[in-house]
């Protein structure tokens, strides 16, 4: 179950990331504005994808108790 909230935080994590890199347009290395974009929409799309994995299996383990 602890697994389940940290993907969830780490899901936020992602997402938090992917919009620093678009604005900030750097990943430990300064990036083209094309490739911090893509970047970051990438780490964003990734992020809701753990955070409904997460949630989902949440919802699956609440409905097996």
């Amino acid at each position: 179950m602890m697994f389940n909230w940290l993907s969830l935080i780490t899901g936020l994590f992602y997402i938090v990331l992917g919009i620093v890199v678009i604005i900030y347009k750097f990943f430990f290395t300064i990036l083209e504005p094309a490739i911090a974009y893509a970047l970051g929409v990438l780490l964003i799309i990734y992020g809701v994808f753990r955070i409904y994995r997460a949630v989902s299996k949440i919802k699956k383990s609440r409905d097996e108790e």
